[in-house]
């Protein structure tokens, strides 16, 4: 090789430095909306704003823009645009890239849509009646390219709904007429036959990797794939799901068979990777009048290899705060999926418990079992039985209950992000029937409702409006005749901020307070981001606690008002809310309170 060549190569190959090279971007008489899908498409400006970039990163960035800007106007249904893209004055596509300049200074970008295009044929055949493609890809709309993609695919997935599990794209033939402006899109889809889920195979692992130690009876019950019916996207899907809900597994993959089984018959692959069978977790949550409060938990996944999971939970609350005295709390529950049906979840559980509260102390013990069931991604519920022992001094004196339980509860979910939601609704709603089990102890049943929505707008979904309304009652029995805890008290955190923790009870005489036997609190907030990490929030609480089981008796609200910020995290926004109350006390007494994830 000559020494001048070899130096020339050389020198084409170095990273020369980028520093200072600008780039312009135009696109006439485009909307500011269009104009910015074309500048996120660019790499040439992400590139030019890097600091280690080189003159040779630039040039295959600005050669690469062809396609990427080609792409977001075929999109839009702009077929006969053109792209300029000039490297200080020459034309990028021109410039070999082995022959890089050593220094580039400007790239100037040019992007004209000329007319926008109207489809002329619009057809994905054949497709079943329930099939429903996008309505804009139809004779005389906009031929946008990506309407073209999603009405082939949504042809296939009516397909495959219906059974036709091997349904694929057999033809296709797209034209573009520019004198008419018009795009032909034509796509012939076979269906193939329907067919029925065949065996559900469990893949081994490589010989690298430990197989399951969940058994393999265990998983099949849990995916409850429905062999022998017909095949079902939602089906597989769910299958899927329901082996990831058990926590077990830290990946779930399931595959379809490339080729049917000649019975019609399609067989179904998983291949599983377990999670690490322990896991302990803890928590802290600080008010300026309640105190800290401590929280912890021992997990135990596949306990018996059936994918049962074991959790221990634990809580020390009340630490150097003012609100009674310290309380304590240890629980224990058992779950073990697939038990009657394969969303049908068993679950066992036992707790005790120690309530140190400004108007009463309580010591309970609880042990009990039920089923819980998930119905939908959004609706699950559960039933159970368990036996209630309580040891309660409060102003009405001292006294022992013993009761029946026969918890209901159902969970509505359809929040974005259950720790930081920005859009959707949550319910959770719990039915507590009981049944005394001695003569001082009273039946009946309590309800309790706690209802959530959110609403964002503005840029980027910044401000959000959040609501809350919990509502409470307990019938059939007297005040004296129910648990301490199963009564009624507002303030504090959960309730009203602002207010003394569990200020507001029901007074039956001069130095008698007890909690309520009806409860009505309502929040609400207005969340604003400042920051992708920081949020500033103002909120006002509200709540009634009352006499009488349905608050049209003796009763009593207070509220309280103020202001936040939150600071988003990894495991959740971690809280700090300063809160004054709006009656009594108003404007001198402040709480602060400090936890990880919006208050509600």
């Amino acid at each position: 090789m000559k020494p001048s060549l070899f130096v020339a190569l050389f020198t084409a190959l170095l990273p020369f430095g980028a520093e200072g090279a600008e780039v312009t971007f135009t696109a006439p008489n485009a909307s500011d909306k269009f104009t910015d899908r074309l500048r996120s498409a660019s790499l040439s400006l992400s590139t030019a704003a890097r600091e280690d970039s080189t003159a040779q990163d630039l040039l295959a960035a600005a050669q690469s823009d062809y396609a990427r800007l080609i792409g977001v106007l075929y999109a839009e249904g702009y077929y006969g645009g053109v792209i300029t893209i000039r490297v200080d004055g020459k034309e990028a596509a021109n410039i070999p890239p082995l022959r890089a300049p050593a220094e580039i200074r400007q790239i100037d970008i040019t992007v004209e849509r000329h007319d926008k295009f109207l489809f002329g044929i619009a057809r994905v055949a054949p497709v079943p009646p329930n099939a429903e493609l996008p309505e804009k890809f139809a004779t005389g709309k906009g031929a946008r390219g990506d309407l073209i993609g999603e009405a082939a695919r949504s042809g296939v997935s009516a397909w495959r709904d219906a059974g036709h599990a091997k349904a694929d794209i057999t033809d296709q033939s797209i034209t573009a007429d520019h004198a008419d402006k018009t795009l032909d899109a034509d796509i012939a889809l076979s269906p193939g036959p329907r067919l029925r889920f065949g065996r559900f195979e469990i893949e081994s692992p490589a010989p690298a990797r430990r197989a399951s130690r969940v058994r393999e009876s265990r998983i099949r019950a849990i995916a409850g794939l429905p062999t022998g019916k017909t095949f079902s996207p939602e089906a597989l899907n769910k299958s899927a799901a329901r082996l990831r809900r058990t926590g077990a597994f830290r990946s779930v993959v399931v595959t379809e068979a490339e080729t049917p089984n000649p019975d019609g018959t399609l067989d179904i692959t998983t291949r599983v990777v377990d999670a690490k069978r322990r896991r302990v977790g803890a928590g802290a949550e600080l008010s300026s009048l309640e105190g800290l409060t401590l929280t912890g938990f021992w997990l135990h996944r596949n306990l018996l290899g059936g994918a049962e999971r074991l959790r221990f939970d634990a809580m020390v609350g009340g630490i150097g705060g003012n609100s009674g005295g310290e309380d304590f709390r240890l629980s224990g529950r058992f779950e073990r999926p697939a038990t009657i049906t394969p969303d049908t979840s068993l679950f066992l559980l036992a707790s005790i418990k120690e309530d140190n509260e400004p108007d009463y102390r309580e010591r309970s013990i609880e042990i009990g079992g039920g089923f819980s069931h998930v119905f939908s991604k959004t609706l699950t519920a559960e039933a159970g039985i368990s036996y209630l022992y309580s040891d309660i001094e409060d102003d009405l004196g001292s006294r022992s209950l013993q009761h029946l339980l026969l918890p209901l509860r159902a969970t509505w979910d359809r929040r974005d992000n259950a720790l930081n939601a920005k859009s959707g609704q949550f319910v959770d709603l719990s039915l507590k029937p009981f049944v005394g089990l001695e003569q001082d102890s009273g039946s009946g049943a309590r309800l309790f409702a706690d209802a959530r929505t959110y609403h964002s707008f503005g840029a980027a979904d910044g401000v959000t409006l959040a609501a809350r309304a919990q509502l409470g009652s307990v019938a059939g029995a007297d005040i004296r005749e129910v648990p301490a805890d199963m009564l009624f008290y507002s303030g504090g955190a959960g309730t009203v901020r602002g207010q003394s923790y569990q200020s507001l009870g029901v007074d039956l005489s001069p130095g008698v307070t007890v909690g309520g036997r009806s409860f009505m609190g309502f929040s609400g907030e207005v969340r604003a981001d400042v920051t992708t990490s920081i949020q500033a929030v103002t909120f006002a609480d509200t709540g009634f606690v009352g006499q009488d089981s349905f608050g049209t008796g003796k009763g009593e609200w207070h509220s309280g008002a103020g202001i936040g910020a939150r600071y988003m995290t990894g495991v959740g926004p971690l809280r700090v809310d300063l809160a004054t109350p709006l009656d009594g006390d108003a404007g001198r007494d402040f709480e602060l309170y400090i936890g990880i994830g919006q208050a509600f």
